[in-house]
C-alpha cells in the first residue's frame, strides 16, 4: 500500500494521470503516510488492510476494525467529491497567476458554483505556509488598501460605508518583503491590520524582522522609531518613489499582482474572508520560481491536519 510519489509537471498530463481513482488513492496515500507506515485514526494501531474495492483502509486491531480513507484528517475529508475533482482543483488554484474564479471552477469540474467555492476556500487553507523565519538582510514594510471603488457603489451603499476620504471603507493589508540576495529569491508576507497606528505597523516589523535588518518604509509617520532595533530609512512618495537603494518598488509589485487577482478574477471577496485570498497571493508569489508541479505538491503536503467546514465559513450548513 505504499503511496505514489510520482508528480506531473503540466495540466494536461496532471489531467490525464489522475483521471484514475487508483492513482489518485496511491497517490494520497503517499502524502496523508509519506513513510509508508499507514496510522488507524481511532487507536493509533498500525495493522492496516486494504478494501480495495472502495478504496478504503480498515484497522485490524481487535475492538476497533476501523474504515476510513486517505481523505481522513486533510481539507478533503467529509466531501463527496472524488479525489480526480480535488486534484485539478488544487492544481488549478496553486498555478493560476490570477487566481481561479469559483464559477469557471464549477464550469471546469461540473459541479455547484457553491461546491467549487468551498473548494476553493479549502485549498486555500491549505496554501497557508504559516510562519517562517524572520526576514533577514534588506526588507521593505508598506501598506495598501483593499475594497470596492467608491465610484462603483450604488449612492445609497456609499453614503453608508464610505465616511471618509482615501481607504475609508476598506481593508488595511500590511506587507512585508525580504529582498532576494544572492540565489534567495525574495519572498513576502501580507497580513490585514485593523490600523496604520505605531504599535500596529511597527508591531508586525518587530515580530518579523530580524533585529539589525535593513528596513526600508514609505514616510508613514507610524514607522517612525524603528531605527532603535532596526536600519531605517523612509521615502517620501510625494517627492519620489526611489533614492538609491531605498524603495519600496519590490511590495509594489506585488500589490499589483495581489489587486489583479482581486479586481480582474474575484471582483469584490468579503472582508472576512479577504486573509485566505492573501495567502494564496503570497504562497504562489513565493514560490514563482518551482515549476506547475512542484507548487502542487508543495500544496498537497500542507493538506493534513487542516480542515474548514462550510458553516465556519458561512455561518450556514451545507446543503450542496
Amino acid at each position: 500500500m505504499n503511496g505514489d510519489n510520482y508528480t506531473p509537471e503540466t495540466l494536461i498530463e496532471a489531467v490525464r494521470y489522475f483521471a484514475d481513482l487508483d492513482t489518485c488513492h496511491r497517490y494520497m496515500l503517499g502524502v496523508k503516510w509519506p513513510d509508508g507506515k499507514i496510522v488507524c485514526p481511532k487507536c493509533g494501531g498500525e495493522n492496516i488492510g486494504n478494501i480495495a474495492s472502495r478504496r478504503m483502509l480498515q484497522c485490524k486491531a481487535k475492538g476497533c476494525r476501523k474504515q476510513f480513507s486517505a481523505k481522513v484528517g486533510t481539507i478533503f475529508e467529509d466531501s463527496p467529491l472524488p479525489l480526480s475533482s480535488w486534484f485539478v482543483a488544487v492544481w488549478s488554484i496553486a498555478n493560476a497567476k490570477n487566481g481561479v474564479s469559483s464559477c469557471e471552477l464549477a464550469r471546469a469540474l461540473g459541479v455547484t458554483q457553491k461546491t467549487a467555492w468551498f473548494m476553493l476556500h479549502r485549498v486555500r487553507l491549505a496554501m497557508r505556509t504559516g510562519t517562517f523565519q524572520k526576514m533577514t538582510g534588506t526588507t521593505e514594510a508598506d501598506e495598501t488598501y483593499i475594497g470596492g471603488l467608491a465610484k462603483n457603489m450604488h449612492k445609497s451603499r456609499r453614503e453608508r460605508v464610505i465616511k471618509g476620504t482615501g481607504g475609508a471603507g476598506k481593508s488595511i493589508v500590511q506587507g512585508l518583503l525580504e529582498r532576494h540576495a544572492g540565489k534567495k529569491s525574495s519572498r513576502v508576507k501580507a497580513k490585514v491590520i485593523p490600523n496604520v497606528k505605531r504599535e500596529t505597523v511597527q508591531g508586525e516589523v518587530r515580530a518579523n524582522v530580524e533585529p539589525g535588518a535593513e528596513v526600508f518604509t514609505d514616510a508613514l509617520v507610524g514607522y517612525t522609531g524603528l531605527n532603535d532595533e532596526y536600519v531605517h530609512e523612509a521615502i517620501d512618495h510625494a517627492e519620489s518613489y526611489v533614492n538609491g537603494r531605498v524603495h519600496t518598488n519590490g511590495l509594489e509589485n506585488f500589490w499589483s499582482l495581489l489587486k489583479r487577482m482581486i479586481h480582474g478574477t474575484y471582483i469584490r471577496p468579503s472582508p472576512e474572508h479577504l486573509e485566505r485570498y492573501l495567502d494564496e497571493e503570497t504562497t504562489r508569489f513565493n514560490e514563482r520560481e518551482g515549476t506547475d508541479g512542484d507548487r502542487f505538491a508543495a500544496t498537497m503536503k500542507r493538506v493534513l491536519g487542516r480542515r474548514v467546514t462550510f458553516a465556519e465559513l458561512t455561518g450556514k450548513p451545507a446543503t450542496a
